[in-house]
């Protein structure tokens, strides 16, 4: 989502860092506590636990602590339950926004959830309220030197996604997300672990937001995203340069 990785590029959080990181840390080791629930605690059986690894090691977290949390989720002694939950609804501007998270209380992140939308100028919808605007798509990625241009698209191709890109960054491979995993793991067998690999949910179309606007989106996702019980934010919009230039300033 273009608007949120810009979002993300230009946060400032001084002296925050070590909590950020620390509540970062904390929303991996739920996703990877549901996922060695939901299947075998092997991430080579597991692609959904493999997939939330992956994660662990793009937020350079210590192996130690990705071993205890499977452990500690593959054992008799079970721990908190943590259940699947997504909220759906527009923020200032009529910006659409997709909400994910892993809860052991349904109503009190519903409670949380409505009462951020409500303070910070949005409205929380119905289920599949916004989804509808959006892609689900896999994407993975891989760094500049992992390949070339035409051999990344080729591999891509073949095993099944529907494009691959080379920017700057990188290269980025999407694809349908019933293919996800097969198209992750055949890449993998080819070019090594990817960097990223995870589903996204991508707009079909961006509202492009002024200084003013954007300021107030971004406060909601920013109180959306720091709570704990919520796993990622996706929403529809885009930030001209000046405009990015100016929340960074």
């Amino acid at each position: 989502m273009a608007g949120h990785s810009q979002f993300k590029n230009i946060m400032h959080r001084k002296g925050a860092q070590d909590a950020k990181r620390a509540k970062q840390f904390a929303k991996i080791l739920r996703e990877i506590t549901v996922a060695a629930r939901s299947g075998l605690p092997d991430p080579a059986s597991n692609p959904r636990l493999r997939a939330a690894v992956t994660a662990a090691r793009e937020a350079n977290m210590p192996k130690d602590n990705v071993e205890r949390a499977i452990k500690k989720a593959s054992g008799a002694a079970g721990g908190e339950d943590y259940v699947e939950v997504r909220y759906e609804g527009y923020g200032p501007a009529g910006v659409a926004i997709i909400v994910e998270g892993l809860t052991d209380n349904r109503n009190r992140t519903a409670g949380e959830v409505r009462a951020a939308f409500s303070k910070h100028g949005g409205s929380l919808g119905e289920s599949n309220s916004v989804s509808f605007m959006f892609q689900r798509l896999g994407v993975v990625t891989y760094p500049v030197d992992a390949a070339s241009e035409d051999e990344m698209l080729e591999a891509a191709i073949e095993a099944g996604a529907d494009n691959a890109v080379l920017t700057e960054e990188g290269h980025e491979i999407t694809c349908e997300m019933e293919n996800f995993f097969a198209v992750r793991d055949a890449l993998e067998g080819r070019f090594g672990e990817p960097q990223s690999a995870k589903l996204d949910w991508r707009p079909e179309n961006s509202i492009s937001l002024d200084e003013e606007k954007a300021r107030t989106v971004l406060k909601l996702i920013d109180v959306l995203e720091d709570n704990d019980d919520i796993q990622a934010v996706y929403a529809n919009f885009d930030l001209p340069d000046d405009v990015a230039q100016a929340l960074a300033a």
